[in-house]
């Protein structure tokens, strides 16, 4: 069994177990962090997005020797304002480009595709065009897509486990959706129709983990109103604990094609779809992944902790917990005023007995002290090991007189 496999069995059995719910003030301190930065950049930078949803027109071509410096002030010196450059990478390696513009009309269409083709020789030119209704309609229907795929799980997840686990799948998914955004902002990557589709792919993969934590966290803590054992938070931790191994090895197999996906593919293949679709996976699936461990499961022990009967729970199991270190001890101290009233009650001879007793309860003595003392009762006459009792002075008769020496007579 490899060594992932061992930690897992372990902690999956309760070996081995690291306080994720307990922590969860440290979990949402660095979420709050990270959320902030994205928000600020959402509102300080924006989104830049890609022509399908503002509309205007798209020129491609190769030109191998320009730059992307010259193409910006090729198509500036036209009076096209807010141009957005982006370089392509071709199959052989051929330099091409890609040209953004606001929308434009034909004469301005065929003024700039003569500059590019005349100042910086230009092959391959294609154009083409998207409506600003179109954009429009395209930036609608994702946004109502994404309000669609949220009620329908928050519905599923309210009737086949319980609404407080349904807001907290909801906070995770939110939370991986700023961050995914705020990512977007602070990259200026342009945000396409790819993008709008991976973002919808990685709140169905956040909520695919989220939801197998929850299922392990409702069997633990089936029944647990019936004892004290332990809260919902305690219950909660180690259902994480068990599905933590299952939920990094998931994600490192989903993460290894993405990332070969963003690195290698957008190297070689330069900016695109793919691309587009590849940062918004990744980004996610790390999100995703955290707030499942670190998000969801806390969130969710601190709105069931909230309820009556677990408070109730809590305290049943505080009390049980103080309940058996105060057994012991008073049951220490019950033994030690025992031992000493004992001893005090006693006489001398008895109470070192006693304590001889004692200390042959505690810790027996060694063999070599018991060796001695069977020597020294068998020198003293004494059958066994016992300690021998005071000497008793001989009785004298009531009858006899002390003997006088004879022919002598007691003076009077």
């Amino acid at each position: 069994m490899s060594r992932l496999g061992q930690i897992g069995s372990r902690l999956y059995r309760g070996e081995v177990s690291y306080d994720f719910v307990g922590r969860k003030r440290r979990w949402y301190a660095i979420s709050g962090a990270i959320l902030l930065i994205s928000i600020v950049a959402l509102f300080a930078r924006g989104l830049d997005f890609s022509v399908d949803f503002k509309g205007g027109a798209v020129f491609q071509f190769s030109a191998p020797a320009a730059t992307q410096t010259e193409v910006q002030d090729t198509v500036s010196h036209e009076g096209i304002n807010g141009a957005v450059v982006q370089q392509l990478t071709g199959k052989l390696g051929a330099r091409s480009w890609q040209v953004q513009t606001p929308t434009l009309t034909s004469a301005q269409t065929y003024t700039v595709e003569n500059a590019l083709t005349s100042q910086l020789h230009a092959k391959n030119m294609s154009t083409s065009f998207v409506g600003a209704s179109w954009g429009s309609q395209i930036t609608t229907k994702a946004i109502q897509a994404l309000i669609t795929f949220l009620i329908v799980i928050v519905l599923y997840l309210s009737i086949a486990f319980e609404w407080k686990m349904a807001v907290a799948a909801f906070v995770a998914l939110i939370h991986d959706l700023v961050i995914a955004t705020g990512v977007y902002a602070l990259t200026g990557f342009q945000v396409s129709p790819a993008t709008v589709i991976g973002l919808l792919t990685i709140l169905g993969y956040s909520l695919y983990d989220t939801v197998v934590v929850f299922d392990k966290v409702r069997e633990n803590t089936a029944g647990l109103l019936g004892g004290a054992r332990s809260t919902y938070s305690e219950a909660a931790n180690l259902a994480l604990n068990q599905t933590l191994v299952r939920s990094i090895n998931t994600s490192i197999i989903a993460l290894l094609p993405v990332a070969a996906i963003l690195f290698v593919g957008g190297g070689l293949l330069g900016a695109g779809e793919l691309k587009d679709l590849a940062l918004v996976l990744f980004v996610g699936m790390l999100s995703g992944t955290y707030s499942s461990i670190f998000i969801a499961t806390p969130v969710l022990a601190d709105l069931k902790e909230r309820e009556p009967q677990y408070r109730a729970l809590a305290k049943r199991v505080s009390v049980r917990a103080s309940g058996g270190r105060a057994a012991k001890r008073t049951a220490a101290k019950a033994g030690s005023r025992a031992a000493t009233a004992t001893a005090q009650a006693l006489p001398d001879d008895e109470a070192d007995d006693e304590a001889d007793t004692d200390y042959a309860d505690d810790a027996a003595p060694p063999a070599s002290a018991l060796t001695a003392a069977a020597r020294i009762s068998a020198a003293r006459g004494t059958p066994g090991t016992a300690r021998p009792g005071p000497r008793q002075q001989p009785r004298r008769s009531s009858g006899s007189a002390r003997h006088r020496p004879t022919g002598k007579k007691k003076r009077r």
